[in-house]
């Protein structure tokens, strides 16, 4: 460090000097990132789990480090005094560097590198950027790489963000099920290709929402083992050039300890340095719930389109007014919203796929793109969950009545003839009450005298158009 002013101190890496705030904990290199990168407008501030993961692998590398013998006591001290104050979330904003940046990542490494040193500094009882007795690089970043520490820090946040999905997602399921059964004897017609098909409840219809998100937990779960694997102590491109024996497996034991996150080292550093495999798999499972969350949340307007005009089955909430020049129309706001959100996980997952099979030779230099397509669709899906379960599923009601009016003047409920009649006898009741509009119970029971009336009350009972059995006599 160079001569200190009243509010700058100066500090150089090998480009030259640059001023950097004296209130500042970051350094130079962070400094540069902020001018070189201004994105997204997103800074790492934003991603507070990252940053407690880079919190939780400093701290590792650092307690290996000292294992190994390569750190003394002292700056391991500090290095794990600043670690614990970042997983405390103390200091989040003086993670300023865009998360869309060049150099695969080491703006972000380095920005951790420099906070942590400073944060250390003073506990040692020294200044900010008093690197001869704490360095961001010869101690912060002792026997790592940006292409070891940056991925292995990305994998810990995306297990965390993962955690608060799968939260919200599961409650969400609760709701659906929550209206399943509260709707459980609500009588309806079941629709395929927008035609009458065959009755149902919108009960079961709600828990096909909640058993289809369900799915989907589990999937989210079963990826999340994936990223669990770390190339902690590849260093550069996985030979562990630079780190001392036997420091990987010591680091990972103490990342696993000090996270609660099961994450073992990878087999085949090399490898493991470039592939980005895991992602597009977990960024595929995130595609799968955003194109099914977003189907549920199209019928969810289907079944509230009118109110009068429409399939009016159910109620939304009423959240705001829905025209500047038609008074009293209330449009489905909340599902629109989370289908708008959902079509954005769907192209992020693009962005993905090409930033994955964009890696050359020995690293991926695309990683702080995946980063923030996957940290945006997670918060952007956690949020719209949430907005779609307070907002809209807890308070949706059914209009009973009008559903099952529906079913019974419905033209689909000749199919439970055909046991009795046959196909062809009952299309040509369906064809007879399309063309004349008349009742299915008309013309079969009044008109025909195909069946009693009391077989008529068997077959369409409530209970039978809910759990229909076979009925052939």
């Amino acid at each position: 460090m160079s001569k200190m002013s009243k509010n700058f101190r100066k500090e150089h890496d090998f480009l030259g000097e640059k001023e950097v705030p004296n209130s500042a904990y970051y350094g130079v290199q962070t400094l540069r990132a902020k001018e070189n990168f201004d994105i997204t407008g997103i800074p790492l501030s934003k991603e507070p789990l990252f940053i407690k993961a880079f919190g939780y692998v400093k701290k590792a590398a650092a307690l290996a480090n000292k294992d190994c013998g390569v750190l003394d006591k002292k700056i391991t001290e500090a290095i794990v005094f600043a670690c614990d104050e970042l997983i405390a979330g103390k200091y989040t904003d003086q993670f300023i560097s865009d998360l869309i940046q060049g150099g695969a990542g080491t703006s972000t490494n380095m920005n951790a590198n420099e906070v942590i040193a400073n944060i250390g500094l003073e506990y040692m009882g020294y200044a900010k950027g008093d690197y001869e007795h704490l360095h961001p690089n010869n101690h912060v970043n002792c026997s790592q790489s940006t292409n070891d520490a940056y991925p292995t820090a990305f994998r810990l946040a995306l297990y965390f963000i993962i955690d608060d999905f799968v939260t919200s997602l599961e409650k969400l399921q609760a709701s659906f099920y929550k209206k399943g059964k509260s709707f459980k004897d609500v009588l309806k017609m079941g629709r395929t290709q927008l035609q009458d098909a065959v009755p149902m409840t919108l009960g079961q219809e709600f828990n096909a929402f909640a058993t289809t998100i369900g799915e989907d937990v589990q999937r989210l779960k079963e990826v999340q083992k994936l990223i669990t694997e770390v190339n902690m102590g590849a260093t550069a491109i996985g030979t562990g050039v630079n780190a001392p024996k036997g420091y990987a497996e010591k680091c990972v034991k103490h990342l696993a300890k000090f996270s609660k996150v099961p994450v073992t080292l990878a087999a085949d550093l090399i490898e493991a340095t470039y592939d980005a495999g895991a992602y597009v798999q977990l960024s595929g499972t995130m595609k799968r719930c955003a194109v099914k969350l977003s189907k549920i949340c199209n019928d969810l307007r289907l079944l509230s389109s009118g109110p009068r005009c429409g399939f009016q089955e159910i109620n939304l909430p009423p959240m705001q007014p829905g025209s500047s020049i038609m008074p009293g129309k209330v449009n489905p706001v909340i599902p629109e919203a989370v289908n708008q959100t959902c079509f954005y996980v769907i192209g992020a997952d693009l962005t993905v796929t090409m930033a994955a099979e964009a890696g050359q030779l020995q690293l991926n230099v695309m990683e702080p793109v995946l980063a923030f397509a996957l940290f945006t669709s997670f918060e952007y899906m956690t949020k719209a969950c949430d907005m779609l379960r307070e907002k809209c599923i807890d308070g949706i009601t059914a209009n009973k009545e009008r559903t099952k009016d529906m079913v019974m003047n419905s033209i689909g409920i000749v199919t439970q003839l055909n046991p009795i009649l046959g196909y062809e006898q009952s299309a040509d009741i369906a064809r007879e009450a399309l063309k004349t509009g008349k009742s299915i119970h008309d013309i079969v029971v009044k008109e025909r005298k195909l069946i009693t009336q009391k077989k008529w009350d068997e077959i369409y009972s409530i209970e039978n158009l809910i759990n229909p059995k076979f009925i052939n006599q």
